[in-house]
């Protein structure tokens, strides 16, 4: 029971990685609030949840809606007295439109790096707000390896992921006279739904070559980290950039042709 009583907020938390990290936090113990655009299936989650005696709750957030950011902080702490757990989870790009750097308006590039980065910025800003009162919080951004290794595509998701890494930092600078730690997860290729039915299996197959553990990763070991880093166990740890991504990017990066040469060098 590592976050035993402590109110945990998680955005886009109704599938993949941001379900993985709410069920986690429930089954340490924490009161759990589902920020979600669709209440309905939020609901639906939590209902089935509470009914094996977790206590997980919703509260609506429209990534697309600013003042939803600042109104979901607002309703857990209405409802709970305070926040101790900011989970930033969310995080968008259209990979029709966010190209290369040759092939990506302008518009689609502020909007995209905009959208990612508020999610983070004002939600984080409001939970500082009144973890301050509280004597301190963790607050927690699902980053992405996206974020420290450049791509070849994705240029204003990747941008913003590297942005939210920097911010991070600064908060964690910022807010640790006032007990408040902040810590960036950065996912590699997980095995989420979305990535499992939108991704070819020769694409897979091609990027697992470049993973040492030569495997994706599972929603429930991202939500292991930030789990840890949530807890009093981690009350030493801020600014960290913690990549689970399986060792991607940090072997030399002819690493996936040479694992499968005969010769010796």
């Amino acid at each position: 029971m590592r976050l035993k009583d402590k109110v945990v907020l998680v955005t886009a938390s109704t599938r993949g990685i941001g379900l993985a990290i709410v069920k986690a936090c429930a089954k340490e113990g924490a009161i759990v609030y589902m920020a979600a655009r669709n209440l309905e299936k939020a609901g639906e989650v939590a209902k089935e949840l509470n009914d094996k005696g977790y206590r997980v709750k919703t509260v609506y957030n429209d990534a697309y809606k600013k003042d939803t950011y600042v109104s979901m902080i607002e309703e857990a702490v209405k409802n709970e007295g305070k926040i101790d757990v900011l989970v930033n989870n969310f995080g968008t790009s259209n990979p029709k439109l966010d190209l290369d750097i040759k092939n990506t308006t302008y518009e689609e590039y502020i909007n995209t790096i905009d959208t990612n980065l508020a999610s983070v910025f004002i939600s984080s800003q409001k939970a500082i707000e009144y973890m301050s009162k509280n004597g301190g919080g963790s607050i927690i951004n699902i980053s992405s390896i996206g974020g420290i290794v450049p791509d070849i595509s994705q240029i204003a998701y990747t941008t913003s992921k590297a942005s939210i890494n920097y911010l991070t930092k600064l908060i964690a600078v910022q807010c640790a006279r006032d007990n408040i730690r902040c810590n960036a997860v950065l996912p590699g290729m997980t095995a989420t739904d979305a990535v499992k039915d939108g991704l070819t299996e020769e694409f897979k197959e091609f990027f697992l070559k470049h993973i040492p553990i030569k495997r994706m990763g599972e929603p429930e070991e991202i939500a292991a980290t930030v789990v840890y880093l949530a807890s009093d166990e981690a009350a030493y740890t801020t600014g960290q950039i913690i990549d689970v991504s399986g060792g991607f990017g940090l072997a030399t990066p002819i690493y996936g042709d040479m694992i499968n040469l005969k010769t010796k060098r």
